[in-house]
């Protein structure tokens, strides 16, 4: 009796390896109730992956969650027992993580020298410290799975933006922890990837005078996942960099 080749190759494996490989993709994603973070959320939902959406508000969490049967999870990344929960969460419900995505933001526009500190420790324990801790707490499951991590930066970040001095300089350290990331992690084969955008139509930007059509789309910021999903393991993208027209 012939046996095709997958089989054959597969009854040499472990139970475990046999198990993994069984397994759905999945992905944990921080600020995942709306914005940049649900239009990412969405995209890979469709791709098959199974989710676990996280934000601070619980009624938006739980209604995301419903619409794509996810797993909701009512968390601050200020918070870091929260940063520690989100992934064991994900872990217990799902037992392995695919790609990990920190859209979690708040940024807050001000002259520096007006700005209170609370609202800088927010600005930084949100954009930074909170995407750090996530990401520490998921690498056991990222380097199992050899894992993708994207961290949603700014164009802030990439240059001076006075109006934006605290959210500017923490999306600017996400982008050099981004890279640092990728050297540190290679070995175990996890690759990250650092997406800045301009001005995105999301709740975020209601402030901004530019007019809602024509700014990026979050579905913009959706694809390029999908793209850093489609390269092989050995190629990465360290940093994307989105304009908008007209900018």
């Amino acid at each position: 009796m012939r046996f095709p080749r997958a089989t054959f190759c597969m009854c040499a494996w472990s139970p475990s390896d046999l198990q993994r490989l069984l397994m759905e993709q999945s992905a944990l994603i921080t600020g995942g109730s709306s914005g940049i973070g649900l239009a990412i959320a969405r995209a890979l939902r469709e791709d098959g992956f199974r989710l676990t959406l996280a934000a601070r508000t619980r009624a938006k969490v739980e209604a995301a969650a419903r619409e794509l049967d996810a797993l909701a999870v009512s968390a601050d990344v200020a918070d870091d027992g929260d940063c520690r929960r989100i992934v064991e969460e994900h872990r217990q419900r799902h037992g392995r993580l695919d790609v990990l995505v920190n859209s979690a933001g708040v940024g807050i526009a001000g002259d520096i020298a007006d700005m209170p500190a609370k609202q800088i420790d927010l600005q930084l324990d949100v954009n930074l410290r909170g995407l750090m801790l996530v990401t520490a707490a998921a690498l056991p499951l990222l380097r199992e799975a050899r894992g993708l991590v994207v961290n949603l930066a700014s164009i802030a970040g990439t240059m001076g933006t006075p109006f934006l001095p605290v959210y500017g300089a923490a999306k600017a350290a996400v982008i050099q922890f981004t890279d640092t990331l990728n050297r540190g992690e290679q070995e175990h084969g996890v690759r990250a990837t650092a997406i800045s955008p301009g001005f995105v139509d999301t709740p975020m930007t209601d402030w901004n005078p530019v007019p809602k059509e024509e700014m990026i789309r979050p579905e913009d910021c959706a694809e390029i996942v999908r793209l850093l999903l489609r390269l092989s393991p050995y190629a990465r993208i360290p940093h994307v960099v989105v304009e908008r027209l007209g900018s």
